[in-house]
């Protein structure tokens, strides 16, 4: 199979589709990979690296994207990558179609693409294995960004996470306790903090308080958040519902109850934001004020730690990615239910895709 890794074109992604040993392992079993000249520089392999792992190093996205008959990406086509994508090949990344705009999504249809979503590689006991390292990254950015968030020359309260003797923590808010919640948990925990997690499931409740005692865990319901929300000097977003939008959890009049100068990342922007007042924003321009209080809504947060995401999507990425090259797209996609469950569009159908679109650019 001919296998394409194009340089990644969205602002502050520094991610590759695959490292030089994934390829290494695709060409010996005799696959042709194309990398797009410097595609690994912001995760740290030069094209030396790819080329003795035994890739072609070519020299423009339309060429890359152009030979393949797969494409492995990070983050969502831009209109210029989906122009180039050819007709009838299969493209792997990180989509969230479900939070993207239709005419994206037509165009995957007209030319029958398979789009395949890693983040919606489900097992039969409804992890998201490549997910996975992804949510572990976002979650532990959380606490040094809200850390950082919190100070005065950011716009913050002027809050250290940890108190002081006579002075109490941060109290932090954190809605969802699956793996981008428990590894928030963690690291607001880490730094001292006061932490409520909220979610619906009493045996991911469960699991926190056993992992981490002194945590106060709560059913989520309406009240509950709006409560917990009045109260937090930091809310984490941190809700996933696989192949949907997220669902709003917050309103816009719940975040008028905070504390002037709060801070809010919405770790669920990626699918849309689980709160109302929550927008995309960027590595460069992270944060923004509404309603007196500080949002953060980077979609690609764990773009800017690349080489750990890299490294770490590999070790769970790479039996899928292979699969799909030696059996072909369709018999890996018939022998391999989680596989199969990813596939957003196929044959210009769409599968496994619920949308609640707003219509803006995600």
């Amino acid at each position: 199979m001919n296998i394409g890794i194009p340089k990644e074109r969205r602002p502050f992604e520094f991610r590759v589709g695959l490292p030089p040993a994934g390829v290494q392992i695709l060409t010996s079993h005799k696959h042709k990979v194309y990398v797009e000249h410097n595609a690994g520089m912001g995760a740290g392999f030069s094209d030396q690296e790819y080329e003795s792992a035994g890739a072609t190093i070519v020299y423009s996205g339309d060429e890359v994207f152009g030979r393949a008959d797969l494409v492995l990406k990070v983050a969502r086509p831009t209109e210029e990558e989906l122009e180039w994508i050819r007709p009838g090949s299969a493209l792997a990344g990180l989509l969230h179609l479900a939070s993207a705009r239709q005419d994206k999504i037509d165009v995957l249809l007209q030319k029958k693409v398979t789009a395949i979503a890693y983040e919606q590689i489900q097992l039969a006991d409804g992890s998201l294995p490549v997910l996975r390292p992804f949510s572990q990254i976002g979650g532990t950015l959380a606490g040094q960004i809200a850390a950082r968030l919190l100070q005065n020359n950011w716009g913050g309260k002027g809050i250290l996470l940890s108190g002081l003797p006579g002075v109490p923590p941060a109290e932090v808010g954190i809605l969802g306790a699956g793996v981008v919640g428990t590894y928030a948990t963690q690291s607001f925990v880490g730094q001292g903090a006061h932490v409520t997690v909220l979610d619906r499931n009493i045996d991911a409740l469960q699991r926190i308080q056993d992992r981490f005692p002194g945590v106060v865990t709560l059913l989520s319901t309406e009240r509950n958040i709006e409560r917990v929300v009045s109260y937090v000097d930091v809310l984490v977003g941190a809700v996933l519902v696989p192949g949907e939008r997220a669902p709003i959890l917050v309103t816009r009049e719940m975040v008028r109850s905070m504390k002037p100068r709060s801070v809010i990342l919405d770790l669920s922007i990626d699918e849309g934001g689980c709160v109302e007042t929550s927008r995309p924003t960027t590595h460069e321009s992270p944060a923004y004020v509404e309603e007196g209080v500080l949002h953060y809504c980077v979609p690609n947060m764990p773009g800017i730690t690349a080489r750990t995401a890299v490294h770490a999507f590999f070790n769970v990425a790479m039996p899928y990615i292979l699969e799909l090259a030696d059996k072909g797209i369709d018999v890996a996609l018939a022998n391999n239910p989680p596989l199969a469950l990813a596939v957003n569009t196929h044959a210009g159908q769409v599968r496994h895709l619920h949308r609640l679109t707003d219509g803006k650019e995600r």
